[in-house]
C-alpha cells in the first residue's frame, strides 16, 4: 500500500511548478520579521493568490519546529470526528514530509474521537495548502495531519486538543499546533470584517468555547472555527498565555472588489 498522500490541489490553489511555488512564496513572506517561538498558529487556506500574504505574515513571525500539529476543517463529511494519518508522508512540489508517527500515536491514545483515517485526507485542500509554507522555511519536518469534522462537539474539540497537548509535554520536544481556517465568506466586506471580529476578539482572549458560540450563534462563516477552538485548547494547556492578531485581509484586498469577499485572519499564540 502507497502511504504517500500526493499534492490535490497544486496548480489550483498554489503553482505545481518548485520554482514557480518557491517564488510565489518568497514574494508572500517576510524574511525581515523577527520570529518568535509559539505554541500554535492560526492561518487561513485559500489560494495563495489570495490569502498567501496573511499565511506567509504568520510563517514568518514565528520559529518552526521540526514537528508540527496541524487542525484543519474537513470540508467533505468524514465519517470520523477526527480522522489522523498516522504513517506515511505527505508529498507537495518543494518534496515530501514525513507524518511524525510517533507523536500521532501518542494523540490518538488519548483520544477516542480520534481514529487513523488517511482516506478522508486525499482531496481536501485546508491542511495540504499550510504545508508549502513549512517546507519553505524548514527543510527538516515532520508532521501530524488531523481533519475535523463539522460534526465535532465542544467537549470533543476540548478533549482534543488536551489530548494533544498531553502528548506534545509527554514527547518533552517543541511542536507547533497549526489551525487552518478561513474567516467569513461571501460577504460584502463591511460586514465580513464586522463579523469577523467578533471571532477575532474571542481568539485573542483564548476564548475556545467564546469561539464556537460567537461563530454559531451570529452565523460567522468562519470554516475552521472547530480545528481553531481545539488549538486554543492545546496552546493554553502548554502554557500560552496570550493570542497576538498578526494579519487580517479580504479577497477584496487583492480583487478591488469588495461586493462580495472572504476574510483571511493570520494569529500567533505564545
Amino acid at each position: 500500500m502507497d502511504l504517500k498522500r500526493t499534492a490535490a490541489v497544486a496548480g489550483a490553489f498554489y503553482p505545481d511548478n518548485p520554482a514557480a511555488l518557491r517564488r510565489l512564496i518568497g514574494s508572500l513572506v517576510n524574511p525581515t520579521a523577527k520570529a518568535f517561538p509559539a505554541r500554535a498558529v492560526i492561518a487561513p487556506h485559500a489560494g495563495y493568490v489570495y490569502s498567501g500574504a496573511v499565511a506567509g505574515a504568520v510563517y514568518s513571525s514565528v520559529i518552526l519546529p521540526e514537528q508540527v500539529v496541524i487542525l484543519a476543517p474537513a470540508h467533505r463529511p468524514q465519517k470520523p470526528v477526527f480522522a489522523v494519518c498516522t504513517e506515511g508522508a505527505w508529498e507537495t512540489p518543494l518534496g515530501t514530509v514525513a507524518v511524525a508517527s510517533d507523536l500521532a500515536e501518542m494523540i490518538l491514545s488519548r483520544c477516542p474521537a480520534m481514529v487513523s483515517a488517511p482516506e478522508a485526507h486525499a482531496n481536501e485542500h485546508s491542511l495540504e495548502v499550510q504545508i508549502p509554507f513549512l517546507q519553505y522555511f524548514r527543510k527538516s519536518l515532520s508532521l501530524v495531519p488531523i481533519n475535523v469534522s463539522s460534526r465535532a462537539s465542544y467537549d470533543q474539540l476540548s478533549g482534543a486538543g488536551e489530548a494533544i497537548a498531553g502528548a506534545i509535554r509527554d514527547l518533552g520536544r517543541e511542536v507547533l499546533v497549526i489551525a487552518s481556517t478561513d474567516m467569513s465568506h461571501y460577504l460584502p466586506a463591511a460586514r465580513a470584517k464586522a463579523l469577523d471580529q467578533m471571532a477575532i476578539d474571542r481568539i485573542l482572549a483564548l476564548d475556545p468555547r467564546g469561539l464556537v458560540e460567537t461563530v454559531f450563534d451570529r452565523e460567522i462563516s468562519m470554516c475552521g472555527v472547530l480545528p481553531t477552538a481545539a488549538a486554543i485548547v492545546a496552546a493554553v494547556s502548554l502554557g500560552a498565555t496570550r493570542a497576538e492578531l498578526i494579519a487580517y485581509a479580504t479577497s477584496g484586498d487583492v480583487t478591488g472588489d469588495d461586493r462580495e469577499v472572504v476574510g483571511y485572519a493570520g494569529f500567533r499564540l505564545v
